[in-house]
């Protein structure tokens, strides 16, 4: 017999699909190859790395980014190329405004 107050599941969205199947603890086990689900997952990066909407200096960037993977260069490129972050003069910067915090 079924509990009559028990919620009944909900199927995951695509990005929750990413995010489980590419983070852990924290941290990037890998970069996604498909484009659509490296989509997926960039902007999860960007708010985690980047909450501030300021200049950071490629060094800085650098340093954020390695705390998710190695691949730090890789996953400049993409923010800048998914339009989530400019890059002028070695100075990278949220394209977007953070995420209200709830």
């Amino acid at each position: 017999m079924t509990d009559p107050t028990e919620q009944p599941l909900r199927r995951l969205t695509e990005r929750e699909k990413v995010l489980r199947a590419f983070v852990r603890d924290g941290r990037l086990v890998a970069i996604p190859a498909k484009p659509k689900k490296r989509e997926l997952l960039l902007p999860y990066i960007l708010e985690r790395c980047f909450p501030e909407d300021r200049d950071y200096e490629e060094k800085e960037v650098n340093q954020r980014l390695a705390l998710l993977h190695r691949d730090v260069s890789a996953l400049r490129r993409y923010l800048v190329d998914a339009g989530l972050m400019s890059r002028e003069a070695g100075i990278y910067r949220r394209t977007t405004p953070p995420a209200a915090s709830d």
